[in-house]
């Protein structure tokens, strides 16, 4: 990016699509589609709807580190709500919601549809190295 980089926008930075796992699965199957797609997360989805996300660590923090069957938790037991970003939202709003939340993985919406995720990995690529330094900075250090 250059110092012009205010006209790019989150479809720029986001990865393509993102599976959904419906609300009512299990998180031993949500499990298994993070293994399957190589991801540590995945939308939480009612009706083609994302109402949230979960991560690998809320698996294991919320689940499995309580004691708890991931056979018999649903992934919509984990979710406490969305924090998302429309595809024209600026790099610098994307970046600001993601500090402001303390989160790694940003669903990107167009028309109330996930189209793409913002990943730590979508950042290291397209960011300058001081931008990227201070991103993790605020995320890690300030948590």
């Amino acid at each position: 990016m250059t110092d012009g980089h205010s006209h790019r926008t989150a479809r720029d930075l986001m990865s393509q699509g993102a599976e959904c796992i419906p609300a009512h699965e299990t998180l031993d199957r949500a499990a298994q589609m993070m293994r399957d797609s190589h991801v540590g997360a995945l939308p939480v989805c009612v009706d083609d709807r994302v109402t949230g996300i979960i991560t690998d660590r809320d698996i294991v923090i919320k689940c499995v580190a309580e004691g708890r069957a991931p056979s018999a938790m649903r992934a919509g037991d984990l979710v406490v709500g969305l924090v998302s970003v429309p595809v024209d939202a600026t790099v610098e709003e994307a970046l600001q919601l993601m500090e402001e939340h303390q989160i790694k993985r940003l669903p990107v919406m167009a028309d109330m549809r996930i189209v793409g995720m913002i990943t730590e990995a979508d950042l290291a690529r397209h960011l300058p190295d001081d931008q990227l330094v201070e991103f993790v900075h605020r995320v890690y250090m300030d948590a």
